[in-house]
Parts: C-alpha cells; sequence; structure tokens
C-alpha cells in the first residue's frame, strides 16, 4: 500500500526518519513545500531549502488480494512527526506538522477540535500530487468563480471570502483490474403497426403504434480498470468532489514527506477493505453500462453480466485541494478547486429576489410564446 521501510533498516534509523524536519538554511525557521517554486521554501526569509526529494523511488501498484489478508506496520507512519486532530462537527481528522496549532477545523470552520489519538497510525501514502496552483492562483479563481454566480445574493459577492481559502492533501484509494465479462439479454426491436380507433368526435381514425419484438443475444467484452479513484474523505463534500475530480495520476510522485511540509493532510478515514467494496461496486456498474452498450436492437431487458477480474492492485495516494468554507446567514458552504488542474465546484446562497425576477422572465417568455402562437 505503501513504501515499506528497507530491509534490516535499524529502529533507531526508522526513528530518525520519523522526527525529520526541514530547517531554513538560513534562518532556521521550518520549510515548506512551495507550489510555484516546486521547492522547500521558508516562509519567514524566502530561502529555498537545498533538501532534496527523492525522486528515484518507484510508484508500486500492490496486489489487492495479498494486502487485504496481511498488511504490516512496516507500512504505516509518515516519515516525519505529525500530530491528529478530530473535528467532532464534521467528524474530518487531520494531519499536521507537529509544531502546528489548529485553531478551527480546516473543512468546515469549527472550533470544536479535539487531539484523536489513533490505535496505529496511518497507511504512508504510496505517492502525492504536488500542489502546482498557488495560493494566488486559487483566490483568482474562486473570484472568477463568485463572478460567474449571477443567482448569489449581491453582499456573497461583496465578501469575497477568498481569505478563507486553505489547501489541504486529501487522501484517496486507486485500484487497477482487469475485466473479462459475459453478458446475456433479450434485444429489443421496435417496428410499427397500425392501429384503427374512435376519437372524441365518433369519427375513426388510424395511428401508428410502437411494438417490440424481443430476441435473445449474448456477448463478452474485456475492459481494463487504470487508477480507478475512490476518495476517503470526509471533510469535503462528495458531490462538488466528483465536479474536481480526476486528479492527472500519471503526475503522481513517490511520496516523501518534503511535498506535504507546512500543509494540513486528512487522515483517510475509508480503510482499504472498504475502498476496494466501493471500487468494486463502481467497476460492476461501469461493466455493466459497457455491455449494455453492445446489446443490439433498440431496448434491452433482462441483462446478466457475469464478470471476473485479475491482476487487481491498488495504492494510497494524497490529492491536493484548494478549499473555501464558508457561512453565509445560519448555513454552511463549500468551494474546492483541483490543487493541480484548476477545476472548480462550489456550493453557494441563492437570492430569492432574483430566482423570483428569473421566475417572471421564464413566465413572461412562456407568454410570449403562447401569444405568437395564437396568433398564426
Amino acid at each position: 500500500m505503501a513504501d515499506a521501510a528497507p530491509s534490516g533498516a535499524s529502529a533507531e534509523g526508522q526513528q530518525d526518519l520519523a522526527q525529520q524536519k526541514f530547517a531554513c538554511p538560513a534562518c532556521g525557521a521550518e520549510a515548506v513545500w512551495n507550489p510555484a517554486q516546486q521547492a522547500l521554501v521558508c516562509p519567514f526569509c524566502g530561502t529555498t531549502s537545498p533538501a532534496t526529494i527523492d525522486q528515484a523511488g518507484v510508484i508500486v501498484e500492490h496486489d489487492l488480494v495479498t494486502a487485504l489478508r496481511d498488511i504490516g506496520d512496516d507500512k504505516r507512519g509518515w516519515q516525519i512527526e505529525k500530530r491528529y486532530v478530530k473535528c467532532r462537527s464534521c467528524q474530518a481528522i487531520s494531519v499536521m506538522d507537529a509544531s502546528r496549532q489548529a485553531q478551527r477545523c480546516e473543512f468546515c470552520g469549527s472550533a470544536q477540535l479535539v487531539p484523536y489519538e489513533s490505535v496505529k497510525d496511518a497507511f504512508r501514502p504510496e505517492s502525492v500530487l504536488p500542489f502546482t496552483i498557488t495560493e494566488d492562483k486559487a483566490r483568482d479563481g474562486i473570484r472568477a468563480w463568485y463572478a460567474r454566480l449571477w443567482l448569489a445574493p449581491n453582499a456573497l459577492k461583496r465578501a469575497a471570502l477568498t481569505d478563507t481559502v486553505k489547501g489541504v492533501y486529501l487522501p484517496y484509494w486507486t485500484f487497477d483490474a482487469k475485466a473479462d465479462a459475459a453478458w446475456t439479454a433479450e434485444a429489443g426491436h421496435y417496428y410499427y403497426t397500425t392501429e384503427t380507433y374512435t376519437d372524441g368526435s365518433g369519427r375513426t381514425q388510424t395511428r401508428e403504434v410502437r411494438q417490440v419484438r424481443w430476441e435473445p443475444a449474448a456477448g463478452r467484452l474485456q475492459h481494463v480498470f487504470d487508477d480507478d479513484l475512490v476518495c476517503a474523505s470526509v471533510g469535503v463534500h462528495p458531490a462538488l468532489l466528483r465536479g474536481v475530480e480526476p486528479f492527472p495520476t500519471g503526475e503522481l510522485k513517490p511520496y516523501d514527506a518534503a511535498y506535504v511540509a507546512g500543509w494540513v493532510v486528512e487522515r483517510y478515514q475509508l480503510d482499504l477493505v472498504g475502498a476496494a467494496k466501493a471500487a468494486r461496486e463502481a467497476m460492476d456498474e461501469e461493466l455493466r453500462r459497457l455491455c449494455a452498450a453492445q446489446i443490439p436492437g433498440d431496448t434491452y431487458r433482462n441483462l446478466d453480466v457475469r464478470a471476473a477480474y485479475s491482476g487487481q492492485t491498488f495504492k494510497h495516494i494524497l490529492a491536493p485541494i484548494w478549499l473555501l468554507t464558508y457561512s453565509f446567514g445560519s448555513r454552511s458552504f463549500q468551494a474546492v478547486m483541483n490543487g493541480v488542474t484548476g477545476a472548480i465546484q462550489g456550493e453557494y446562497p441563492k437570492s430569492w429576489v432574483k430566482l423570483t425576477l428569473l421566475g417572471i422572465a421564464i413566465l413572461i417568455a412562456v407568454l410570449v410564446v403562447l401569444s405568437l402562437g395564437t396568433h398564426r
């Protein structure tokens, strides 16, 4: 599931790895990952750290069946000292640098944070997609998103709220599999017959009636699933994440603690077993759709798909988002930007005044169309 410690590594060596820090060579402050420079940079004096990131690592796709039987402790931990806090409001578990003191939840803004003690360390990510969208570009993108919200209250647009934008790494599982599916169904072919009937005035009329001729059908297909994503976040609303996916997994980097230095990481709360189940259900649904597309004719019924899966692998990754959480009135809203592609999805309140005006405009347009039709 993640990089295991090298065989024969000493306990002292692994402890040193866990306590690894990225100190600024100029002032001694802790350097953090900078998306613009793609390097560790001191947030206080701006010095770029000479610390290098190990790019020689290989991103391994782990065998799913083997992993579900036995996942060892050598694949746990973050390679750097971290602390956990859990939000009592949204239940998200945030992982942050040990020296950082969280005042509010990054996901919902609640101040109800409590220390979280995990029974075991979280599985170490296999790989990470580093932020490439900078904070300035994220704010500009969200301002542009605000400008397109015609139905939002004017007060919301004036607020702009970009001071609450936070960068967060979200936990994802990816799954690969080869599928061999055989299907059977009844294929329906449309044909038309002429029917005689009596209308309301007692006159005899004819009309075309569609009929369906059912025939047995069968087929087979093979399909490869590659890096199907299953999000393990509870801090971000699922519909918003689906709107900014996919993440370009082809650009994944082998996990290195330097990439997450200074950033908040959400700990997964959907474990490997639950994620594998969700992935299989999504694969079954996709196979059913692909099989349905092979059925000849105009419609179908009684589709039965029997699939065999092989080469099932997985990995645990971190994906970057910029997150805006804000309250308007008594409600809470989120907006999300993909930290690599810049795709945005968001929730926002609707102005009842603008909704009323829109309804009136639609009603007027319908009346005009009906009026023009009447005078022809």
